[in-house]
């Protein structure tokens, strides 16, 4: 099992910033524009029928293009250090 990050040590020790932080998100995720981006992103990859079979995602580019990439590198892109790799 790996260690929790600071921040998860933070939500798991303050019950009251995790509830005010899990009604954030779920208002987040469930407007009208982050559907959209799934959707298009979900569009993709039926598109080059990666759908429901595993393999990459599809991230988008500085230029707004969408290419196929690896899980781990389109994941950790503005992880912890927040610091922002091209493509």
């Amino acid at each position: 099992m790996t260690a929790k990050s600071r921040t998860a040590k933070y939500y798991a020790s303050n019950p009251e910033a995790r509830a005010k932080k899990k009604k954030y998100d779920t208002a987040y995720h469930s407007s009208t524009e982050r559907k959209k981006y799934r959707s298009e992103l979900n569009a993709a990859r039926k598109k080059r029928k990666i759908y429901g079979r595993g393999g990459g995602d599809m991230s988008h580019t500085k230029t707004g293009k969408l290419v196929r990439e690896s899980v781990s590198a389109n994941r950790a892109r503005n992880g912890a250090g927040g610091k922002p790799k091209r493509k």
